[in-house]
């Protein structure tokens, strides 16, 4: 059996598998079954904490921060150093509109070496449910 690699994860992918209505929601149900290694931003979580507060409700936020506590994976911090780093992904991708979160995101990648991103975003040129950054 070959081994899985590790994935970063997008807030449009946690927001996929939560929401039941999403577009990509079996996808996503499918890949967070059996996940690999798992590794995401401090910026994400708090992007997605903020999408279902503004979408739905108090509840349904609380319920992505427990969901995010019991899922193992490694989420890397947000400092001024990673905002260093960031901020360079904001820059050379400057004719996009690529947001903070993702561009620590595409930071933590490139620093932990993980090819696979899980993501529905398409300003970045990506296209299906699990995506090479």
């Amino acid at each position: 059996m070959a081994q899985k690699t590790e994935s970063y994860v997008d807030t449009s992918a946690f927001i996929a598998f939560l929401d039941r209505s999403d577009s990509y929601h079996s996808s996503f149900q499918r890949l967070f079954s059996a996940p690999p290694a798992l590794t995401t931003s401090a910026l994400v979580v708090a992007e997605g904490h903020g999408w279902f507060l503004r979408r739905y409700d108090q509840r349904r936020a609380i319920s992505f921060l427990n969901f995010i506590q019991e899922l193992p994976i490694r989420i890397i911090g947000f400092d001024g150093l990673e905002l260093g780093k960031a901020q360079a992904f904001v820059k050379k991708f400057a004719d996009q509109k690529l947001t903070l979160a993702d561009a620590h995101g595409l930071a933590v990648m490139k620093a932990q070496r993980i090819a696979a991103c899980w993501s529905t975003d398409r300003h970045l040129g990506l296209t299906g449910a699990t995506l090479v950054c």
